[in-house]
């Protein structure tokens, strides 16, 4: 598909009130958003490499120029069924920092929509129930009119620690289940 750029410093800018750029995506027949800073790319789904004993998350890992990138399943993470794949499906590819280090991870998604530009008023305190995915995963809501766009925490939906332990958790089991 195509590169989106990410602008330098948007995050500190959207704290003074400044717009925002957003890349809306649909997963399991509802819109969401992710802030575009952190995305570097977003790629067809062309398959990837599966790898036995992770969790379902963890769908599998693919070679993006010479770098194995885990895949996750959002819809999963989320709790949901996994994700099937179809003709619009997606790879958003993210970095994110670990102890001072930049790691690239793929999110699987149903398809990509578009990037909006928020403007600061159109976005709402994250709700306290009623959503269908863990709270602290959620930013805000974006009032688009009519209806509202979830607005994902990407830092805490990819939290690279949580994650990690998610993993050994389902090796120890695993390793458990095969003895």
């Amino acid at each position: 598909m195509s590169n989106y750029p990410t602008p330098a410093g948007s995050s500190a800018l959207a704290e003074r009130g400044v717009s925002r750029q957003y890349l809306t995506f649909t997963l399991g027949g509802e819109l969401f958003a992710m802030p575009i800073e952190q995305i570097r790319e977003i790629i067809e789904f062309a398959g990837m490499t599966e790898i036995p004993l992770m969790p379902a998350f963890l769908r599998g890992v693919i070679n993006m120029r010479g770098a194995v990138v885990p895949v996750i399943d959002l819809a999963v993470r989320f709790g949901r069924e996994r994700t099937e794949i179809a003709r619009r499906t997606c790879i958003v590819i993210i970095e994110v920092e670990q102890e001072g280090q930049m790691l690239l991870l793929g999110v699987l998604v149903d398809a990509v929509n578009e990037v909006l530009t928020v403007e600061p008023g159109q976005v709402e305190q994250r709700p306290a129930f009623g959503a269908r995915i863990r709270a602290e995963f959620i930013e805000g809501m974006i009032n688009l009119d009519q209806r509202f766009v979830i607005a994902l925490d990407i830092r805490l939906v990819l939290s690279v620690e949580e994650l990690a332990t998610l993993i050994g958790v389902a090796a120890e089991a695993g390793a458990v289940t095969a003895e």
